[in-house]
């Protein structure tokens, strides 16, 4: 990836162009022109052709791109979905075991990663914090995305990483019910219904109003697009919001955790 990256960075100098320049070119963000060149996102091969055909590089890039190693940073998979969440308008998440990234902290999503079986090395564990925390941009952006997390209460209530990771998770998250632009409910342990219970999934609204879903499971993911699916998904997390403690509540009870601890 730094490879490629280099090789774009280095064809749009040689081209006279500044990255906003590039960027405008292809209709693209600025960063993601940023991101391939420093290695740390891939450069797709729909971009690497349209580079190709705008630097005159001889499909140099298309060519670099279609022999990269099978071991990304990323899974192939998650990639599309990531591309979509650095630009969506409005995000809600559904999370029943571990904090959504946007929400992890460093020392949170360490653990995590540390966490995985097979185990990573302390290099890959590195990479992919890095990564993870970077994806929590787009909620410092200029306008950030209207954004709404429900959790179940077993999340809040794993020491994941152990007792001193916890509390500051806790801490962290209490702070980010306070953010503009997000709601931060959560479901009872004591609840008798539940709306999804098939597992937790991710609403996006794109810029141009289109509506996607997201689904991950143990080795893959399922971005969805088909408006009778993310119709079903959207009702399940209506029902969830009225079954789920509110923002307030919500506070209330990790003000309580904090508390106890």
């Amino acid at each position: 990836m730094k490879l490629v990256g280099a090789l774009v960075g280095q064809f749009r100098e040689t081209a006279g162009l500044t990255q906003r320049e590039l960027a405008d070119r292809v209709c693209v963000h600025e960063e993601t022109i940023a991101s391939v060149e420093q290695g740390r996102r891939p450069l797709k091969p729909d971009l690497a052709r349209v580079l190709d055909h705008l630097l005159d590089t001889k499909q140099a890039l298309h060519t670099a791109v279609e022999n990269m190693p099978e071991i990304d940073l990323i899974p192939a998979w998650a990639e599309q979905y990531m591309d979509i969440e650095a630009e969506a308008i409005a995000l809600s998440f559904f999370a029943n075991q571990v904090l959504p990234g946007l929400l992890q902290t460093e020392n949170y999503a360490r653990a995590v990663f540390r966490s995985r079986v097979p185990a990573f090395s302390e290099e890959e564990v590195n990479a992919q914090v890095a990564a993870r925390l970077e994806r929590q941009e787009i909620l410092r952006r200029k306008v950030p995305p209207t954004t709404s997390f429900i959790l179940s209460e077993a999340i809040l209530m794993a020491r994941l990483g152990g007792d001193k990771v916890h509390k500051e998770t806790l801490r962290h998250l209490r702070a980010c019910a306070d953010l503009p632009g997000i709601t931060l409910q959560v479901t009872p342990l004591a609840r008798q219904t539940h709306a999804a219970l098939d597992g937790p999934f991710i609403l996006l609204e794109t810029p141009d109003h289109q509506h996607l879903a997201y689904t991950e499971t143990q080795r893959g993911s399922k971005l969805i697009a088909d408006p009778d699916e993310v119709s079903i998904l959207a009702q399940r997390y209506a029902m969830l919001r009225t079954q789920a403690l509110n923002l307030e509540e919500a506070k209330g009870l990790l003000d309580r955790l904090l508390g106890e601890q």
